[in-house]
């Protein structure tokens, strides 16, 4: 073993958010990076996050006077569905630096703030163009592909499918990955970050085994999400955590001319947080559209499909960007009126009017007397808006409203959604250092686990933003663990200086 350790490289599977994350701070902490990815090209899910990134105490927030603190941003993690109080902290008080991180060293427009479900402060950016998921994970591998092509501290090497781990007694060694029909082994400590199982549908899949009831339902993921990280782990003694927790999402996008795809585009929550509001096959509002996504899909579950999302003109220049793509894409319609959008329901125009005029009516009374509503509020207080406060969870912020009297004129933009598998929650579990760990709770020594591979993080529901912060974060700190590992007391084995900054080894 002598001849391999001290390793001189830190190996990351997964080309997302989570492994270019982690690979890119080795690299700026002096260390050497191999990474890994199974398909033909970087980027896995990460891409197709649509609402943007939390973050509290961000210099973004501070421009736009959000009195966010990572403290309040811990306790909406905990309401939200997260169990490890230790875990949801590495996560919230690391996320203003890291946001940070992302527009400072890579050049990121992170401008745009909107509040999502279950958060009670606007935290969620993003940028005016593009979705954010594709902007931030293709700013991090176009600058790890610079520093491959300029220097010796990076490799990326793609259609290479990791499919073991190395072990010297406990420890975590290496892996072995096939490519192009032959065995390669690498040798260094190990960072999984290759995604979760919202994919894996075969038999003997995790799904399966977990959650057989959802293996009917679509699916928001790429057809590379079959949980290897977790099956490579468990075959070592990894333990795992949540398993059986797989977000459903409620709005996967239905194209009208393809209703039954298994794979669905997923409509970006920061839709809602705009003010679109989800209406039933009536023409009603049923829920609390910024509630938490198990809510939200269970009271769909609960009434009549097929059910819209409608933006009204407000709302869609708020994220005109997203609107227009979505229409480009067959998914979302333009209606240039109420009526004609009625007509199209089959419902009576004054009911879209009534829902819009109560929505309205309950909004500004909820501004006059926020504490004295009938219902309980979601996530705490009072609220005076009926359909939601129905269910429990009601509704306290409103954003971009319009009354009832606008509606037959006000142009939409609508689009038909669907519950669909978008997130695991479970997957190996690890410490605040990333660290997996054995199912007796000892550190395997060489192992570190990131992003949706990584469980316990969440509990029981992820609040939207947070998959590409938890990409972010527990990707840095895996990174900045394994260079602890591999370099050693007084950093004696560092194999490189560290750059002052990332850019100055791609010149």
């Amino acid at each position: 073993m002598a001849a391999v350790f001290p390793a001189n490289q830190v190996i990351v599977v997964g080309g997302g958010l989570a492994g270019m994350s982690a690979a890119n701070t080795v690299v700026e902490n002096g260390g050497r990076t191999l990474l890994l990815d199974k398909s033909s090209f970087c980027g896995g899910n990460s891409t197709k996050a649509t609402s943007g990134i939390n973050g509290a105490g961000t210099k973004t927030q501070k421009t736009k006077s959000i009195p966010d603190t990572a403290d309040i941003f811990v306790a909406d993690t905990l309401k939200g569905g997260a169990k490890k109080p230790e875990l949801a902290k590495v996560l919230c008080v690391n996320s203003a630096a890291d946001v940070d991180w992302l527009v400072d060293k890579f050049d990121l427009d992170l401008s745009l703030v909107a509040r999502l479900g279950g958060h009670s402060q606007p935290r969620t950016h993003r940028g005016k163009e593009r979705f954010p998921g594709m902007t931030i994970t293709y700013a991090l591998i176009q600058m790890l592909e610079k520093v491959a092509e300029k220097t010796n501290r990076a490799r990326i090497i793609t259609k290479a499918e990791v499919f073991k781990l190395l072990q010297n007694g406990r420890n975590v060694v290496g892996c072995e990955y096939r490519k192009a029909g032959k065995v390669v082994k690498e040798f260094g400590p190990m960072i999984l970050a290759s995604g979760g199982f919202g994919a894996d549908f075969g038999s003997d899949s995790l799904l399966a085994t977990y959650r057989p009831d959802l293996l009917h339902l679509p699916t928001t993921n790429g057809e590379h999400c079959t949980g290897d990280a977790i099956k490579m782990g468990e075959a070592i003694g990894a333990a795992t955590i949540d398993l059986e927790w797989v977000q459903v999402h409620p709005t996967g996008l239905v194209k009208p001319d393809d209703p039954d795809a298994k794979v669905k585009f997923l409509a970006a929550e920061a839709l809602r947080g705009v003010g679109g509001i989800v209406l039933d096959a009536t023409g009603n509002r049923f829920c609390n559209e910024l509630g938490r996504r198990d809510y939200v899909t269970g009271e769909m579950w609960k009434n009549k499909p097929p059910f819209r999302l409608c933006l009204n003109r407000a709302a869609a220049d708020e994220i005109i960007w997203h609107a227009k793509h979505y229409t480009g894409r067959g998914v979302m319609k333009f209606y240039p009126s109420g009526e004609d959008l009625a007509k199209d329901m089959g419902v009576p125009l004054q009911t879209l009017v009534d829902a819009h005029q109560k929505h309205f009516e309950a909004a500004k009374k909820q501004e006059k007397d926020p504490d004295g509503g009938p219902f309980p509020a979601y996530p705490s207080g009072k609220t005076w808006d009926e359909p939601s406060g129905k269910t429990g969870s009601g509704k306290k912020f409103f954003h971009n409203i319009i009354d009832g009297s606008k509606v037959a004129t006000e142009p939409f933009y609508v689009a038909i959604i669907t519950p669909v598998i978008h997130y695991c929650m479970g997957g190996l579990e690890c410490t605040v250092d990333a660290e997996c760990i054995d199912k007796s709770g000892k550190v395997i020594p060489g192992l570190y686990v990131a992003g949706e591979a990584a469980g316990g993080i969440h509990g029981n529901n992820r609040l939207g933003g947070n998959s590409l912060l938890d990409c972010v974060v527990f990707g840095r700190v895996a990174g900045k663990a394994a260079c602890k590992f591999t370099f050693g007391k007084d950093e004696k084995f560092k194999p490189c200086p560290v750059p002052t900054e990332l850019k100055e080894l791609t010149k």
